[in-house]
C-alpha cells in the first residue's frame, strides 16, 4: 500500500532518524488525534496526497490566500514522503460498518474533534489488537480522503521511496487548496 505523509525537511536526517520520514515522533506527541505517547509513537499518513497535504494546510481554511510561510514549519519546508506499507498489514478499518460494531464505535466518535475521545479509543485499539500496525480513517476535511495512524510496531512494515519538496506548483498543494478554499498567491 502507498501512503503519503506530510513532514519539515531535516537536511541530511536519515530516514529512522528524527526528522526523517519513517521516525515516529513519540517524544513530540500528546495533543495529535490518537497520539499516546506513554504507550506509543505513531506517525500519521494518507492514501492520497492531497489529503496529507489538506491536513496540514486546514488550520489557515478561512484566511483567504495560500502564502509561502504556510509551507514551512518551525522554518523547515515541508516535505511529501512517498512510503510503502508491507502488503498485508494489519490495520484497524475505521471506515468499515462491521469493525465499529466489534469495537464498539461510532462515526461520531470517530470524526471527532475531541481529544480525549479519539486518544482513549485509539489506545484501546492499541491494546486489544497487538497484531495491528494501525488505524485507518476518514478525514474530517472531506470524507473520500483517507487517513492513516500507524503506531510504532508498524516501523519494521514501512519503506521510504522518496521525498518531494511542498511547492505551491506541486498538484497535491494545488489541490488542497482548492478543496479549502485557499487562494495560491503569487510567489
Amino acid at each position: 500500500m502507498i501512503l503519503w505523509r506530510l513532514l519539515p525537511l531535516v537536511r541530511g536526517a536519515a530516514p529512522t532518524d528524527p526528522g526523517g520520514a519513517l521516525w515516529f515522533p513519540r517524544e513530540l506527541q500528546g495533543a495529535g488525534r490518537h497520539d499516546n505517547p506513554d504507550r506509543y509513537g505513531c506517525l500519521y499518513a494518507a492514501e492520497n496526497p492531497v489529503s496529507a497535504v489538506a491536513e496540514a494546510l486546514a488550520p489557515f481554511r478561512g484566511t483567504g490566500a495560500l502564502v509561502p510561510t504556510m509551507l514551512l514549519r518551525a522554518g523547515a519546508p515541508l516535505v511529501l514522503a512517498q512510503l510503502q506499507l508491507q502488503d498485508g498489514s494489519d490495520l484497524i478499518d475505521l471506515d468499515e460498518p462491521r469493525v465499529l460494531t466489534r469495537t464498539g464505535l461510532r462515526p461520531s466518535q470517530v470524526a471527532t474533534y475531541a481529544r480525549a475521545v479519539t486518544q482513549a479509543y485509539a489506545t484501546r485499539l492499541y491494546d486489544e489488537h497487538p497484531t495491528a500496525v494501525g488505524l485507518r480513517w476518514w478525514s474530517t476535511i472531506e470524507a473520500s480522503l483517507v487517513n492513516l495512524t500507524l503506531y510504532d510496531r508498524a516501523a519494521d512494515s514501512l519503506r521510504l521511496i522518496g521525498v518531494q519538496e511542498l511547492t505551491f506548483e506541486h498538484q497535491a498543494t494545488r489541490a488542497a487548496a482548492d478543496l479549502l478554499g485557499l487562494a495560491i498567491a503569487d510567489s
